[in-house]
């Protein structure tokens, strides 16, 4: 099986490891130690509720730089022999909370020519993301076309904590650069806090249970938004990567969002499509956080109503806590090849060229599930 992992966090030790990629005065409001939080840089200490160790598996406990990288190839890589990982980070998302939009910028720029030069290099599985702070887009636009054309960064990528719905004209600048350099615009859970709008419908919840299980919200307002406010007909050859928000929400939004458009279309005149055509079209989803009932037909039932076979995609959520195990992810037969492997090489266009590779790998396999 050809496995693409869609949703591997890389972080730091520390995060002076920034410190040689800032630039000027923004180095000078680091040392200074505006902005930071307990880890050094981005505000992770406003997080409103107590959460299991430290969002990482109990076991991956790093004490130095280097066994990042040694941790995650021997306990993730090697034993689940994964062909392909792409590097999401993990507190550089937290910039889409900081108020100063030149620094958040700033440090999620440090970041990506960190991981650029320091992580890519480390591994040839390894494919890199655009992280971006969409709080100015016409900065986040400037930071995709300066590394767009690098042959490992697959995608753009942005929390799903944000100020107003990714939808809103005010974020075009980004799409209009993503199409340009031909990178899908991916939003992974987090930024909840800071600057950003309270996600949750009626306010703060009290405790992180409450939290992690509501967390799909945001993804929800922001894939309706995307939709109904016609990004996808004024950049039509845009693709949006869902990651870490749950899929059982997605065919019953749909279901609403398609009788609504049908009702009040006038209101939107640019849709020409329904709105689940748009989604099956341009959105592809993760598995992490895969729902699993107590009857594994409920969830296959679901995921055949949101083409899953060809929207959904692998992803671990290493090293954190809630990591999915590969054997833990049950498909119904024959989907296996697109999951794990297929759907991510297409979509990360980067990657088209292992798509002859993962294709093999399944005609070895014919009948795995």
């Amino acid at each position: 099986m050809y496995i693409v992992d869609c949703d591997c966090h890389n972080d730091w030790h520390s995060a002076d490891v920034l410190l040689p990629y800032l630039e000027g005065w923004w180095r000078e409001c680091y040392l200074r130690g505006e902005h930071t939080g307990p880890r050094g840089a981005f505000p992770h200490g406003h997080r409103a509720w107590f959460h299991p160790e430290d969002f990482r598996r109990a076991d991956i406990k790093p004490t130095c730089e280097e066994e990042e990288y040694t941790l995650m190839r021997d306990k993730h890589l090697n034993p689940n022999n994964i062909d392909v990982a792409i590097l999401t980070g993990e507190e550089a998302l937290e910039t889409s909370t900081l108020a100063n939009p030149h620094y958040a910028m700033a440090l999620a720029k440090a970041n990506n020519d960190w991981m650029v030069n320091e992580w890519l290099p480390k591994d040839e599985r390894f494919y890199g993301s655009i992280i971006v702070a969409p709080q100015d887009p016409e900065l986040a636009a400037q930071e995709i076309r300066r590394l767009g054309d690098h042959p490992r960064l697959v995608q753009v990528l942005v929390s799903h904590g944000s100020t107003m719905p990714y939808g809103d004209p005010f974020y075009h600048p980004i799409y209009r650069a993503c199409e340009e350099v031909g990178l899908p615009f991916s939003i992974h859970l987090g930024g909840n806090g800071g600057i950003n709008t309270m996600p949750f419908a009626n306010g703060s919840p009290r405790y992180f249970t409450e939290a992690h299980a509501l967390f799909s919200q945001p993804a929800q307002t922001h894939l309706v938004s995307m939709i109904v406010n016609g990004v996808f007909e004024k950049f039509p050859t845009l693709k949006m990567v869902v990651i870490e928000c749950g899929v059982s929400w997605v065919p019953p939004l749909l279901w609403r969002l398609d009788a609504e458009w049908r009702a009040l279309r006038k209101e939107v005149p640019w849709l020409k499509h329904l709105p689940s055509e748009y989604c099956f079209e341009h959105v592809r989803f993760t598995t992490q956080p895969l729902e699993q009932p107590s009857k594994i037909e409920h969830l296959w039932a679901v995921l055949e109503a949101m083409q899953a076979k060809d929207t959904l995609m692998f992803a671990s959520d290493y090293p954190h806590w809630d990591q999915d195990e590969i054997s833990a992810i049950r498909l119904p037969e024959g989907w296996t090849p697109n999951v794990f492997g297929l759907n991510a090489l297409k979509v990360y266009k980067r990657l088209s060229h292992l798509i002859p590779a993962a294709e093999a790998a399944a005609t070895a396999n014919v009948g795995a599930v």
